[in-house]
């Protein structure tokens, strides 16, 4: 349940959501149910730091997992104010995300998982990982939700800020609308069109190449600095094409006043008269540092060498930045990972070093990476882990400073949204999943007294349904039972958040619409019930060193790890085998079969010595990429992993995330 709720808006002004006063540009079903959240406020909760990273308690660079509606609410508690924002927000495209998960190099049996690569990529795995969004919106949905999570990144933003809000043709064009409801059509300052994508054929129309940007300010009062982008090698060579006896490359332009507006010079220059954009000085100083070019009936013109020339002015249309190839050094194997360059270029634009840049949809971590890069705070937002175990192992290496955060709103069991919505599925005793019930309902539940019990389940990536309040409870009243088989005795009402039991309660005995009994279950008693841990044995000493053909104690300590095992992995492996053999012509499936340690199953291990509980400490880390070699405190090698991590000081806990991304800590003794 939240703790409180924090105001959209400092106070009601007008033209905003207030009560009997809210007014919507943009029509579609279901417009104005937004109202009501606007009116309640942000959601708070309470917020638990679960990692300091660069040794620094009150580092105000924040990683937090979480909504964006939640983490506005934070950050407005607080007094944080934003300077800049980006997003990357689901483009209601309908797509499933997907991360590849790979076994690793066993240190121990090398010789079992020949294949370092080995790559687990199918359509259940993937949807483990990252089906993040998937076909979940409906436009109306999503322009909802996209209104609300906007109002309340205005409400955090400082009187100068500026928002980009990154989407292509699937939705932009409506976003676009609920911009100008919420920023003002007179702070819409630039569409930007990135072409993202290189020429390729579409059998059905004209290839898409190209992805939306809307920068728009929260005031006339904005920081802006053109950026400049570096001359093409077709302009080069079609305007610096003069070259001087020191090999520089130049332009020659006119320096002649004539036709130009304003003042000019009138005089003689080496017998030639003319109306001069210069006075007579200025052109005896270029003469004396050879400056001037003359044209075969010597006219003298100036010559601009292209190595003094820092670019153009970036225009609207953005042609010179290309997506990440998969051979890039800053590639993180991020399904919707974003080029660096892309947000260097905005960051610079509309912000300065010391300003706070956000990103509430933070992905692969690119604008929190780049931000620290160039001297700004950043505050990285994503409800998804693999985003905030991507982006904190980016910032270790970019050698960031920040904390890592996590908003306890009681869905943050699993991995993300959809995984935890397609575990409730089986958590739910009896639940079947058919037609007999509309898609309000999650399904039913056959009771033999009762008959079919239909089930709601709140949608986990629709933020406006995870709160229980009496407007979600008439609606179910008066929508959603109506519309139910005639013979239906009982519902069942699953929630995450209430406003209050008490008063649902009273609110469903005081309204006499329906005969249908109604019994409200707290869905956080479903989740809390199925933690399951992975296991690990491994040992800790003194260090030790060959001296001399004996082993002498050396500084610091050694942790080694000789077994781990995961359920959750291995159950999808399984899944992965047994839909190979099922889907295999002529046996030539070949199984995935993890070693007796299971240790090519470890993607990262961590180990804190500063303290044995609380929030993590990463005084030492290891973290092996996908060909089996490791980083070493965020540095990359050339070595395999050896089964064991070395530690300065005497470990007092170890963290393991296993290739699928889940976490598990053990106190060392």
């Amino acid at each position: 349940m939240a703790v409180k709720y924090i105001p959209f808006f400092p106070e009601p002004i007008e033209g905003q959501a207030i009560l009997n006063n809210f007014s919507r540009t943009l029509r579609y079903k279901g417009n104005t149910d937004v109202a009501g959240r606007l009116q309640r406020g942000m959601p708070y909760y309470e917020v638990q730091t679960t990692e300091t990273v660069g040794g620094d308690p009150d580092a105000q660079n924040l990683v937090i997992r979480g909504e964006c509606l939640s983490a506005c609410a934070y950050l407005k508690d607080k007094g944080i104010k934003v300077d800049l924002v980006y997003i990357d927000p689901p483009f209601a495209s309908g797509a499933d995300y997907a991360k590849k998960v790979y076994i690793r190099r066993n240190p121990k049996i090398a010789e079992t998982i020949a294949k370092a690569e080995e790559e687990l990529d199918i359509d259940s795995l993937k949807a483990f990982e990252e089906k993040m969004y998937g076909d979940v919106w409906d436009k109306e949905k999503y322009l909802n939700w996209m209104y609300e999570n906007l109002c309340a990144i205005k409400s955090v933003m400082s009187d100068t800020a500026s928002i980009y809000v990154h989407l292509d043709y699937h939705i932009g064009h409506y976003v676009k609308i609920l911009m100008d409801e919420i920023f003002g059509e007179d702070n819409f300052r630039n569409e930007i069109i990135w072409k993202r994508s290189t020429a390729h054929n579409d059998s059905t129309g004209f290839a898409n190449l190209h992805d939306c940007i809307f920068y728009y300010s929260k005031s006339s009062d904005l920081h802006f600095e053109t950026p400049l982008v570096p001359y093409s090698q077709e302009y080069i060579d079609r305007y610096y094409n003069k070259v001087d006896e020191n090999g520089r490359k130049y332009l020659d332009r006119d320096l002649s006043a004539k036709g130009l507006k304003g003042a000019g010079y009138s005089y003689s220059w080496k017998g030639k008269d003319g109306y001069w954009r210069c006075p007579i000085t200025t052109m005896e100083r270029l003469e004396n540092e050879g400056r001037l070019y003359y044209t075969t009936n010597g006219t003298p013109r100036y010559k601009q060498y292209l190595d003094e020339m820092e670019g153009v002015p970036a225009q609207d249309l953005w042609t010179d930045i290309y997506a990440v190839n998969s051979q890039a050094d800053e590639r993180v194997d991020y399904a919707t990972q974003k080029p660096e360059a892309l947000l260097e270029r905005i960051i610079k634009a509309s912000s300065d070093e010391g300003m706070v840049v956000a990103d509430f949809f933070g992905g692969s971590g690119v604008t929190a990476k780049v931000a620290n890069d160039l001297g700004r705070r950043f505050i990285h937002t994503d409800i998804g882990i693999n985003s905030i175990q991507t982006t904190r192992d980016r910032l270790v290496a970019a050698g960031a400073n920040f904390r890592v955060m996590e908003i306890k709103d009681g869905v943050q069991l699993y991995r993300n949204p959809v995984q935890t919505m397609e575990k409730i599925k089986t958590l739910i005793p009896g639940l079947k999943n058919e037609d007999r019930v509309n898609e309000f309902w999650e399904g039913y539940i056959s009771d033999s007294r009762l008959g079919s019990v239909p089930v709601y389940v709140p949608n986990l990536m629709d933020s406006s349904s995870k709160l229980l309040d009496e407007v979600m409870m008439n609606r179910i009243l008066h929508e959603a039972i109506p519309d139910l088989p005639d013979d239906v005795k009982k519902v069942i009402v699953y929630y995450i958040d209430i406003t209050s039991r008490e008063e649902i309660e009273k609110f469903i005995k005081d309204d006499k619409s329906t005969l249908v009994e109604i019994e409200l279950r707290d869905l956080k008693d479903v989740l809390d019930d199925v933690v399951i841990e992975d296991f690990a044995e491994f040992s800790a000493r003194r260090a030790t060193q060959n001296l001399m053909g004996s082993e002498v104690e050396a500084d610091g300590y050694v942790v080694e790890i000789s077994k781990f095992m995961s359920d959750r992995v291995m159950q999808k492996i399984n899944d992965f085998n047994e839909k190979g053999i099922i889907n295999s012509k002529k046996n030539t499936f070949e199984r995935i079969e993890p070693s007796p340690d299971g240790l090519e199953l470890i993607e990262f291990i961590s180990i804190d010595s500063t303290s044995s509980d609380g929030s993590w400490h990463s005084d030492s880390e290891i973290k092996i990429d996908k060909l089996g070699y490791i980083i070493v405190n965020g540095k990359k090698t050339k070595t395999f992993w050896d089964g064991t991590i070395h530690s300065p000081q005497k470990p007092l806990r170890l963290k393991i995330r296993n290739i699928c991304g889940d976490e598990t800590v053990w106190k060392v003794e």
